[in-house]
């Protein structure tokens, strides 16, 4: 299997307060692995060390073989890293389609940028609809989609998804996840970070546990959905010692 993403041995965190301690993971071409662990575990600070909006203070990050940890942003992004973030953040007086358009819009070619949008438009098939209604005016669930189809309209190697059913009803997060999978069987990698630990799991072929800044339980989904202590703590079930 093809490494796309490796952190290795990281520490990040805010000024002086050190959130991350020595997290090292691993993400393959092709997989679903997700993160999870309990509000303020520093799984977002994850996701924002990764995409270099957080300084890397030790340890190294490499996607596709090369060195990203130092680097701002925008170039990562340029490298074929997408990001959905935790709340959405979509351009609230634009519309769904110049959501859209602003994902595609460092694609060289018109040819890419329709055919993305034609494939956002399939998977979520209102959009098309509605394409002209500003962002500010969907429900928080339509808004995380666009904020999905925004990420995609990039031609994305690897998206990561910060906490994508916070605040959604249960019916629109199972809509979500499936999409999680049509998505991923298009050839997009995903590295996702959630909360819903057992819905997380079930997607995931590969996960990490993260508690106070350090991965604590790593493994194959199907395993870590059995770990009596992973139950105990996460899925308000008690295991079996």
């Amino acid at each position: 299997m093809t490494e796309v993403l490796e952190v290795n041995g990281v520490s990040s965190g805010y000024g002086d307060v050190q959130v991350l301690r020595e997290v090292s993971l691993r993400v393959n071409e092709g997989e679903i692995v997700s993160v999870v662990g309990a509000n303020g575990a520093g799984k977002t600070t994850l996701i924002r060390t990764i995409m270099g909006i957080l300084p890397c203070k030790s340890g190294t990050i490499t996607f596709q073989g090369q060195r990203i940890d130092g680097r701002p942003a925008h170039a990562v992004s340029r490298l074929g890293i997408a990001q959905v973030m935790e709340g959405r953040r979509l351009f609230p007086h634009m519309t769904v389609e110049e959501n859209l358009l602003v994902g595609g819009s460092m694609l060289k070619s018109r040819e890419e940028l329709k055919r993305n949008q034609a494939w956002v438009y399939e998977l979520f098939p209102w959009m098309v609809q509605r394409r002209r209604q500003l962002a500010r005016s969907l429900s928080g669930g339509e808004q995380q989609m666009v904020a999905i189809g925004r990420a995609l309209m990039q031609s994305p190697k690897l998206i990561l998804l910060d906490e994508p059913s916070i605040g959604l009803a249960p019916v629109v997060v199972k809509e979500l996840f499936s999409r999680f999978r049509e998505i991923n069987r298009k050839g997009v990698t995903i590295l996702l970070v959630e909360q819903d630990v057992q819905r997380s799991l079930r997607l995931a072929s590969r996960a990490y546990v993260i508690e106070q800044g350090r991965v604590v339980l790593e493994g194959p989904s199907k395993d870590l959905l059995e770990n009596a202590d992973l139950k105990s703590a996460y899925l308000g079930t008690e295991g079996t010692h």
